[in-house]
């Protein structure tokens, strides 16, 4: 990724945070199988120095600093001050002190070698300014032995909750011809993509797993709109153009195409993950 283009990432998650914080509890909740994932795939247990890359708005690192306990440690990082920033603030809202933040990138994490028992990443991999270096660099930064563990979505296509908005848009708003190795969503929704990376930079039996599991919350489809139109970075831009009118034919295509996935006030898509992790072992 250019220098320009990586500040445009950045840029947008800056404007994304304010939201990721608004949804904070909601996304938490909605995503805990991905963190239960990677806590089982990274073998974290009581004690452990734990290091989150790219945490957002607080997840894992909030709940591994659970797990870990006091004689454990967390430490969160994100390249975007405002995740930062909001993350912070719950870990002191819930007076957790076993959690230490610092605002860096994946490809230079400012840590020593062999300081973690394990490295994971929920959901930022894809966003990875250089993967190959971002994986190297969580290796680089865990002892022997350890391990390394990576979520990410699986296909567009099985996991509705992002492709039901983004398909009803496609239809009205022209979309950018998509660079599949540009920072993305999906960027690793391939199976084995991102598993050869983790194999390029050195990572031991490395393991792809797949995680099906349902995206459920008690809301409503108005509130699924507003949650996945303000959350998303490339929805805001796409829809930002459309005028009044344009934005109610969109949003009742919306409702139309999600109805389904909402029965009774609750909100259930079928989800699909893939949760690819590796081992560090002595040279």
């Amino acid at each position: 990724m250019n220098p320009e283009q990586q500040k445009k990432t950045l840029d947008g998650w800056q404007t994304s945070a304010r939201y990721w914080e608004k949804y904070r509890a909601l996304i938490a909740q909605m995503f805990a199988p991905l963190t239960s994932g990677l806590v089982e795939e990274a073998r974290i247990g009581i004690g452990q120095k734990v290091l989150d890359i790219g945490g957002g708005s607080g997840e894992p690192s909030l709940t591994i600093s659970g797990i870990v306990g006091p004689t454990g440690s967390v430490i969160y990082t994100d390249p975007v001050a405002g995740m930062v920033e909001t993350a912070q603030a719950e870990a002191s809202r819930r007076a957790l002190t076993n959690i230490h933040f610092k605002q860096c990138s994946a490809d230079d994490l400012p840590f020593a070698d062999g300081s973690f028992d394990a490295a994971v990443s929920r959901l930022s991999a894809m966003f990875f300014a250089d993967p190959v270096t971002g994986v190297r660099e969580a290796l680089r930064v865990i002892r022997n032995d350890g391990y390394v563990s990576f979520a990410v979505w699986g296909p567009k296509e099985v996991n509705p909750f992002f492709s039901t908005v983004a398909n009803v848009v496609d239809r009205f708003v022209e979309s950018p011809k998509e660079d599949p190795d540009a920072p993305d969503a999906f960027r690793f929704a391939v199976p084995g993509k991102l598993a050869r990376i983790l194999e390029k930079a050195g990572a031991e039996n490395v393991v792809e797993r797949r995680l099906n599991f349902q995206i459920e919350e008690k809301i409503s489809l108005e509130q699924f709109w507003q949650l996945r139109t303000e959350m998303s970075e490339s929805l805001r831009k796409r829809l930002a153009g459309a005028t009044p009118a344009q934005l109610l034919t969109i949003k009742q295509a919306v409702v139309d195409a999600a109805r389904r996935y909402f029965v009774s006030g609750k909100m259930s898509f079928p989800a699909q993950a893939l949760i690819v992790s590796g081992r560090k072992f002595s040279v």
